[in-house]
């Protein structure tokens, strides 16, 4: 089951949502158990991480969706959110609460279902993306969307994760060969990162969860390159 919340405080964009629902369970045959909230602030103040996606409306009354999101960030770093907005541009910004995608209303039956499509992809594609890894005398399983960048010492690698550093004795370059068909990429010889988390570049660095990690001349374009297409939607 796909556990979705709507977010919308219009009505009439409430019932289409939901008129459409069915329709696409039956030609998907999978079942979507769907929570609505009326803004942002009561999605916020009742927020549980049962959430597998979100449909975020971003003009609200009481708080808007981008302030909901980035709230929801602090939260829940993996639910995939997709706004819902009456102008593109109001969802330019979406890049930095990593959302995945947006809806223009009103909204089509047929937009509706390849963002849908699109979201339940990247949640599965989620759920089963690890890295297996030596540690300490045993093989341990981490979560590629856990990984906010990994840092070479050496012989020693260092995953920064969102539960905290793990330190196992590798190559770096064997990692980036295997991740290298994911969201990864070497920002310099040091590190390796985790393009999900990147919310800015500044005065040569890559801002990730507080740290700045230099990005090499060499690498910078490259780089630069890859992380607008996937602020761009176009790296899954």
């Amino acid at each position: 089951m796909i556990r979705i919340a709507l977010v919308e405080d219009e009505d009439i964009y409430v019932t289409s949502f939901k008129d459409m629902l069915p329709r696409y369970e039956k030609s998907r045959e999978t079942s979507v158990d769907l929570t609505v909230f009326t803004d942002g602030t009561e999605i916020v103040e009742h927020y549980s991480d049962s959430f597998d996606i979100i449909f975020l409306d971003i003009k609200m009354k009481e708080m808007d969706g981008m302030t909901a999101a980035r709230e929801i960030r602090r939260m829940d770093a993996e639910v995939v959110i997709v706004f819902i907005t009456n102008l593109i541009q109001y969802a330019i910004k979406g890049y930095e609460v990593d959302a995945l995608d947006y809806m223009v209303k009103p909204v089509s039956y047929f937009a509706f279902s390849q963002k849908l499509d699109r979201a339940i992809s990247r949640i599965r594609r989620r759920d089963d993306a690890y890295i297996s890894v030596q540690y300490e005398n045993s093989l341990k399983k981490i979560k590629l969307s856990d990984i906010y960048y990994i840092e070479s010492q050496g012989h020693i690698q260092i995953f920064h994760t969102v539960n905290g550093e793990i330190k196992i004795r590798d190559k770096m370059d064997d990692i980036e060969k295997r991740l290298r068909t994911q969201d990864f990429y070497r920002s310099n010889k040091g590190y390796l990162v985790n393009m999900k988390y990147v919310t800015g570049v500044e005065d040569g660095c890559c801002l990730i969860n507080g740290a700045r990690l230099i990005i090499s001349r060499n690498r910078k374009k490259a780089f630069m390159d890859v992380l607008t297409k996937y602020m761009s939607g176009n790296l899954v």
